[in-house]
This record gives C-alpha cells, structure tokens and sequence, in this order.
C-alpha cells in the first residue's frame, strides 16, 4: 500500500520570521515534488525577506539576518517556486493553516496568482493529531522510528513530513490512500479562505466567521452593507482573503446582471 497519485504532489515546509500569515515573511523553502511514477525532485532555497528575523525566531530555526543577507528575495525566486507547484497537489505539516496561507500571501504580494482550485491539501498535521496527539518530532519517531535531527530545518521538515505520510498510510486503513480522502482526513473544517475568516455553510455558501457579521452570508452582508468590502480590503486582512472577497463580489455582481 502507498501514496496513490493521479498528478504530482508537492510537500513543502517553510522557516519564516514569524507566525504572522498576513505580515512574516519566508526565509527558508523546501520543496519536494513526488510524481505519479514514484519519482522525486527537490529544491530548497534561503531567502532574503527584506526585514528583520527576531532574536527569538533565528533562536527556533538558527536562521539569521547575517545568513540570508545576500540571499535572493521571494520576488526573485517566485517563479522558479511557481513552477515547481503548477498543477500539483500540496502537503505538509500544519501547513493548512500556516504554510499554504502564508506562501499564497508571498506569491499574491509580487503579483503571481495563487488559489487552491483544481488541487488539494493533506495536512499530516492534522492526520496525526487525529491519531495520535503529537509533534513532528515525536511523530517522525512513533512513525518512523527515528530521531529528526535538524529540526526547524525547512529541508529536513520537508522530508520528514513526506516519509511520515507514507507511514500513516501503511498504519491506519481508514485514512485513504489518494489524494482526495487524504486531503478531506486532514481537513479540520471548511474554510473559504485559509486563513479562516470566511466559512462555507452546509449550501456552500461563504458566511463571514468574525465581527458584528459573524455567521453572516457574505452576499446579504454585501447587498445591506456595501461599504464592508471597501473596509476589508483597506485593513489588514490577508491579500488571499481579500482576493476571495473580490471574486465573491464579482460574482455576485455577475449574478444580478
């Protein structure tokens, strides 16, 4: 039994500044492309990200403002990343809630595009702590029977993840083995945006999850108060929920027209 593909699947991990979707920036990433045929392709990368790293973060990740000095920015690397993960599925370790979301905001930010149709997720995250309660570290030994030396090393945390995956697909029968029942397991919920500001109810229809409007349809919200699209896209919301916002105003507008 293994990971069973219809198109390649990337497993990625990011090293950031901090835990911050909308404002952090990356500063280590690691891809590791798995094609249908069993064949890998890796490539992992420092990145300058033009601000500070905190003491207390380069203290997590032994990444410091003195190595990634004349490293290239994720605006020089962006399409080479692009490339590596046009029309491929991703995984990764919590990355449902903070890779994904925070490389789409990196992508958004130097205008490359960035959505989730026509892919899926697997958060091994997730699938282990439905399982099992623990950490990567814990999970790379209970799975694998080993030690994740270098940890906080995006490389390492990469191939980690991947090789826990393969053991959580050979140890549990009810999990799946495609991608698509391996994305579902690993979902905590549904989300509209990734960051978790906007929900889809039991219809599909987006309802916002915060503010006055919380547990509202975004469409009445927009139809009774226009102007609350104006205000999210001028407030600190992340540019992947506004991007989200923009094309459930465009259409509805597309709608009534």
């Amino acid at each position: 039994m293994g990971l069973e593909l219809k198109k390649p699947i990337v497993f990625f991990d990011l090293e950031t500044t901090g835990v911050n979707i909308a404002k952090d920036r990356i500063v280590e990433i690691s891809i590791l492309k798995v094609f249908p045929n069993g064949n890998k392709e890796s490539k992992t990368w420092l990145v300058n990200p033009e601000m500070e790293i905190p003491k207390e973060t380069s203290a997590i990740h032994g990444i410091t403002n003195d190595k990634i000095a004349n490293e290239p920015t994720f605006k020089e690397l962006a399409r080479q990343v692009e490339t590596l993960i046009k029309g491929c599925d991703l995984a990764g370790f919590n990355s449902n809630r903070f890779d994904i979301p925070l490389l789409a905001e990196e992508m958004l930010r130097v205008g490359i595009d960035f959505d989730m149709h026509n892919r899926v997720a697997i958060d091994v995250q997730v699938i282990f702590h439905k399982k099992e309660q623990r950490t990567l570290s814990a999970g790379y030994q209970f799975y694998c029977g080993k030690d994740l030396e270098n940890a906080h090393s995006a490389e390492a945390d990469t191939l980690a993840t991947y090789d826990i995956l393969m053991a959580q697909i050979e140890k549990y029968d009810d999990i799946g083995t495609d991608v698509k029942s391996l994305s579902e397991y690993s979902s905590h919920n549904r989300r509209a945006d990734f960051a978790g500001f906007l929900m889809f109810d039991e219809d599909d229809n987006e309802l916002f999850s915060f503010g006055k409007y919380k547990g509202r349809k975004v469409t009445d919200v927009f139809t009774e108060n226009p102007g609350y699209y104006s205000w999210i896209q001028n407030a600190d919301f992340p540019l992947y929920t506004k991007k989200v916002l923009t094309q459930i105003k465009l259409r509805s507008l597309n709608t009534k027209g």
